[in-house]
């Protein structure tokens, strides 16, 4: 077995020889067994023992056990205690959960500690199993059926290149000892029902089933890399320079739902709502849905998305007479005498105003139904919601876009159309140059 897991460390480059290595010990089989083998390999190893207080004396039992062994191989030995019934009561968590969370978070700042290079943990084939198993009755996708991972992060498992039956194999003719869980025998948690009830029946259907499943959770690892390699490649197509997610670009794919999850999750989107989403693209635009942190909004061609931010002044007062006004857009402000020699500049993101037209101070504000304005050239009144289609404006568009006023009369929409109630004429004797920088949009 030693031969296996060493085997299995090289394929796939869990651990180097000049680095010290954390090995989680619960002094149950596996774990005895990974600590013992890798310090058999010549690796420098430290025990890390975690009690959960959850099963009495023997949680006791299994500490000094543990301490016991690890002083005859003559190697450092670190242990926590956790109170873990509380603390996941306090953080609303399952109590295996609890002991997770717990569990991994002390391992990593061990890992600091002593500058391990990796936290070996003793996961080994029939875990995997358990797991495959767990998640397909869960209902899940190609990762969760995936498996165990011999990596994750600094989080190696050696031992998943063997079975639970070479581990006791391996045991029987070493003749070491190794504490028991007495919970293990249990089958009120799913997964020892799987063990103790689901694997057996399977197993009267294929006595290698253990190893038929593996093998399919390796397969379908290897897939998933794929799988997530064309992922990373329409995250490149689909989206555009501005962040976003061309819909057209979207659908050339075999599997356009799936990908559209995979996208989306990274912004917080559950699978249900994606759903939605998915739903929405063929319909008329304008539908808005909601993660934790973003708000994605279905326009006619694109998906576009904005952080969620709390509410912030979308109103300010502005004198006119100011050089440069910054906030969530930049202006300047520039009074000039009209004379002869006056020349107006054709740019959308210069206005000019009748000084004498306007009433100050002038106001800088977002859109609202209702707001209308006299489009420069015109004479008749339109709607700003009107303009906005005319425009083709996304939703997105429309809210960040603002409206300089004069009192309640919209005079510009800024770097848009300027209202011909106030533009210059023959009587003109001051104009009010604003200038609007979009880059600071």
């Amino acid at each position: 077995m030693r031969d296996l897991v060493r085997a299995y460390i090289e394929k796939y480059q869990l651990l180097t020889e000049n680095r010290p290595v954390l090995v989680g010990v619960s002094g149950g089989a596996d774990s005895i067994a990974l600590l013992t083998i890798l310090v058999e390999l010549g690796y420098s190893c430290i025990a890390a023992h975690c009690n959960f207080h959850l099963r009495g004396e023997e949680s006791l039992r299994d500490e000094r056990f543990t301490k016991e062994y690890v002083e005859k191989l003559q190697i450092p030995f670190v242990k926590i205690d956790f109170e873990t019934e509380q603390y996941a009561a306090e953080n609303h968590l399952s109590i295996e959960m609890a002991a997770r969370e717990l569990r991994y978070r002390w391992f990593e700042k061990q890992r600091i500690h002593w500058g391990a290079q990796a936290i070996a943990v003793a996961h080994h084939r029939d875990d995997n199993v358990e797991t495959f198993l767990m998640n397909l009755i869960r209902g899940t996708g190609i990762r969760g059926l995936s498996g165990i991972q011999p990596k994750n992060g600094f989080v190696v498992r050696p031992m998943l290149a063997v079975s639970r039956e070479e581990i006791q194999n391996w045991f029987a003719k070493r003749n070491l000892s190794y504490v028991t869980d007495s919970t293990n025998l249990s089958d009120a948690y799913t997964r020892n029902f799987i063990r103790l009830r689901i694997l057996p029946l399977l197993e009267e259907v294929n006595p290698s089933v253990k190893k038929a499943i593996a093998r399919t959770s390796e397969h379908l690892a290897a897939t998933e890399a794929i799988y997530l390699q064309v992922i990373e490649e329409a995250r490149k197509e689909v989206f555009d320079s501005e962040n976003r997610l061309s819909i057209a670009a979207l659908m050339k794919y075999p599997a356009p739902n799936a990908v559209l999850y995979e996208l989306l999750k990274v912004y917080g989107f559950s699978r249900s709502v994606v759903e939605d989403i998915y739903s929405s693209l063929t319909k008329e635009s304008g539908k808005v849905f909601f993660s934790s942190s973003f708000r994605l909004i279905k326009d006619r061609d694109y998906l576009l998305f904005s952080p969620l931010v709390k509410e912030e002044t979308q109103e300010y007062i502005l004198n006119g007479d100011e050089k440069e006004w910054i906030g969530p857009i930049e202006l300047s402000f520039e009074s000039v005498v009209i004379t002869t020699d006056f020349q107006i500049r054709k740019e959308k993101n210069i206005a000019y105003f009748d000084a004498d037209k306007l009433t100050f101070p002038l106001t800088l504000r977002k859109w609202q139904e209702g707001d209308w304005f006299i489009p420069f050239g015109m004479k008749g009144r339109k709607k700003l919601s009107d303009y906005f289609s005319d425009r083709k404006f996304s939703r997105l568009e429309k809210e960040q876009t603002w409206l300089l006023c004069s009192g309640d009369t919209i005079i510009w929409i800024v770097g848009e159309r300027s209202d011909n109630r106030f533009c210059l004429d023959k009587m003109t004797k001051r104009a009010l140059v604003v200038n609007f920088f979009p880059t600071k949009r």
